[in-house]
């Protein structure tokens, strides 16, 4: 299953040949990971991914080659890859649109990076660019949030919110001191002190229904330290439930979705793997197992697998002669 994390990686890989190939001299590697956006460890993962391509033949003569002298690393020969990007007429106007579109975004940080970009994607585009229509869109909740979050952080002022929480299925108020915001695999997350549970908290923006700056200044506390993200957004507490699951073939993907602590092979199911994952949140364990429909089982603890027996349970009942239609049918 191709997500969006393995398309994003696959357009930093095909970028990165260009990138090191403008900087002859090589670039530190820290440089390198703040101008694609990720973690210094993804980005030397992507460079050993990078080490292996190349043309067909695979030689060692085919392969891109990358020289590293300590902390910077410099492209020694490109398998071809030095050809500029060339737009058609179609795709120029397309990126016209969506950069226009992005310069009218409430709050936008980079907003003379994007108008530059825009000036030369016109100038490539041509007449073509001239008759472009001006697209109205409506500003979606995500960007007008994105919009009050920034303005919160810069003044340094608390933030009231209304949170949709999934695992719940329920909408929160919470009173917040903003922290930071992390763009992760395409989504904004705002992280800050949450003063209801007295701890540090990521936030998804667009499960934020609602949210206003307080006239009030943010103050975390000496213990509110952001935290770090190159292991995944989601990291259980040590002292959490250990769930543990039998996963069968379709459901292999869990294991590389969700941080795990112990992935076993196991012949039964055929394919399948025993793996063990920790969260607070049985609940969301609960509805984990329940969307993957049979290719789950659990075997600990013994509180969850009892709750999925049931549910499976009343789920059949349902559909016993004589239960009648399904409420609202």
């Amino acid at each position: 299953m191709t997500g969006p994390a393995t398309n994003e990686r696959m357009t930093r890989l095909l970028s990165l040949v260009p990138y090191l190939t403008a900087r002859p001299e090589g670039v530190p590697l820290a440089e390198a990971a703040r101008d694609f956006g990720v973690p210094e460890r993804q980005l030397r993962r992507d460079l050993d991914l990078l080490w292996m391509c190349g043309l067909p033949g695979y030689g060692p003569g085919d392969l891109i080659d990358l020289a590293f002298e300590g902390d910077r690393v410099r492209v020694t020969f490109t398998a071809g890859m030095v050809r500029p990007l060339r737009l058609t007429t179609d795709e120029a106007v397309a990126l016209v649109v969506a950069l226009r579109t992005l310069l009218d975004l409430p709050g936008l940080a980079e907003q003379e990076a994007v108008s530059r970009a825009l000036a030369k994607v016109s100038a490539a585009a041509g007449h073509a660019a001239e008759r472009v229509t001006p697209v109205a869109l409506s500003v979606d909740a995500r960007e007008q949030a994105l919009a009050v979050v920034r303005d919160g952080l810069e003044r340094r002022r608390a933030l009231h919110l209304h949170y949709y929480v999934p695992t719940r299925d329920e909408r929160t108020e919470r009173t917040v001191d903003p922290m930071r915001l992390l763009l992760v695999d395409g989504r904004w997350y705002l992280e800050a002190w949450s003063r209801e549970v007295g701890g540090v908290r990521l936030f998804r923006l667009d499960r934020i229904d609602d949210v206003r700056v307080l006239d009030e200044p943010a103050a975390p506390p000496p213990q509110a330290a952001p935290r770090d993200v190159e292991s995944g957004l989601y990291q259980p507490e040590p002292g959490s439930p250990v769930v543990r699951l039998r996963l069968a073939r379709t459901a292999r993907w869990v294991a590389e979705y969700y941080p795990v602590e112990d992935v076993r092979e196991v012949g039964d199911p055929p394919g399948g793997l025993a793996v063990a994952l920790r969260t607070a949140d049985l609940a969301w364990a609960r509805r984990l197992v329940a969307s993957l429909g049979g290719a789950a089982t659990v075997e600990a603890p013994a509180e969850l697998a009892a709750a999925v027996a049931a549910d499976a349970r009343a789920a059949l009942d349902r559909y016993a002669p004589g239960a009648g239609p399904a409420p609202g049918a």
